[in-house]
């Protein structure tokens, strides 16, 4: 295949890319053309930069897919207009991009990292990330397992990403720390990365109490009173508010920051999300479901000998422990998958005669 595409010597477009960048990005801007490369000798494409060809890379890969039939809030919708972890990823990438381009920075590591940062997501959501990290032994995060996917599991020597995108992948979870990621031990090494990282979670909070409202599980009236003041009713005037701030904050120095009143509203939101609308039974009362349904699949894989446990997922790693391959594989698993495998391993069916 190389030997074919070398027949046409379009090297000189890649390079016009990237002298492009040079020229016209943002002093802080990430350029291509610098990136600290893969990890493991490849041949750099020659009608894209090397973040454009990790953002297809990315894009054609079999864990982005699935990704549609992972929860983000509530469990295996039926509702097609409610966010799964595929909309979620889709609704990050445009608002990590918009604000790239509003700050002259490189959009296309920007796509690439927002549109990977989620590959290593459990199904059944968080819940299924808390099981999965009280079962293994050696714990269990999804952006820890985003990384595993690129650099292992999408197929035999992963997808050979840059440096770059890697660390943004790795990198843009902030756990129980503020929305801004500058200033932390873990903060993504690039502006880019930052991006994303403040992305993940306007695209969340917003889609989450837009999901939640669409539902029928609270009410606009149930919203913090200083945030409906300040960001109005709708999920667009939100987000336009919150973009626009980061833009206005940000254009002028090298990381991202916010305005401290809209920083404090936006962390209200986020606040009323932990405290009032993930713990709710209507959607608490199906976590509990999901929890078993991993606790007994991890239990009856690990129990049992006669599985050929390396089956189970592509691990170029012949000898990967036994307990580490039936996580990746669980991890690997839709909402659909899941509950499907448990049907078929636990509940008895009926005699046809």
């Amino acid at each position: 295949m190389n030997s074919i595409l070398s027949q046409y010597h379009l090297s000189h477009i890649r390079k016009s890319l990237e002298s492009g960048e040079e020229k016209n990005l943002s002093s802080f801007a990430t350029i291509s053309k610098r990136s600290k490369g893969r990890l493991h000798k490849d041949n750099l494409c020659d009608v894209r930069t090397i973040f454009s060809q990790d953002r297809d890379r990315i894009i054609h890969s079999k864990y982005f897919r699935r990704l549609k039939h992972k929860t983000q809030v509530f469990l295996a919708p039926i509702n097609d207009l409610l966010r799964t972890r595929l909309t979620h990823t889709l609704e990050v990438t445009q608002i990590a991009t918009t604000i790239a381009r509003a700050l002259n920075v490189n959009r296309d590591l920007t796509e690439a990292i927002a549109l990977g940062h989620d590959l290593g997501h459990t199904p059944f959501g968080h819940i299924g990330e808390f099981i999965l990290n009280k079962l293994s032994p050696f714990g269990f995060h999804h952006s820890i397992q985003s990384l595993r996917v690129v650099d292992k599991l999408e197929k035999p020597g992963g997808l050979n990403l840059s440096y770059e995108v890697r660390d943004g992948i790795l990198k843009h979870s902030k756990g129980g720390k503020r929305l801004l990621p500058f200033g932390y031990p873990d903060c993504p090494e690039t502006i880019e990365g930052e991006i994303v990282r403040v992305s993940d979670s306007i695209a969340y909070i917003n889609h989450d109490i837009d999901d939640a409202l669409r539902s029928h599980v609270i009410k606009t009236t149930d919203l913090p009173r200083s945030c409906v003041r300040l960001f109005g009713a709708r999920n667009s005037q939100r987000i336009s508010i919150m973009v626009y701030d980061i833009v206005a904050n940000s254009e002028k120095g090298s990381h991202i920051r916010m305005g401290e009143k809209i920083l404090h509203e936006t962390e209200k939101l986020r606040n009323f999300l932990f405290q009032k609308v993930y713990v709710m039974p209507e959607i608490n009362s199906e976590s509990r479901k999901a929890s078993k349904i991993l606790s007994e699949l991890y239990s009856y894989f690990m129990k049992d000998p006669d599985i050929p446990v390396q089956s189970l997922c592509s691990v170029e790693d012949k000898n990967e422990k036994k307990d580490v391959v039936i996580i990746d594989y669980l991890a690997t698993l839709t909402d659909i998958e899941a509950i499907d495998l448990f049907k078929r391993l636990f509940e008895p069916r009926r005699w046809a005669g």
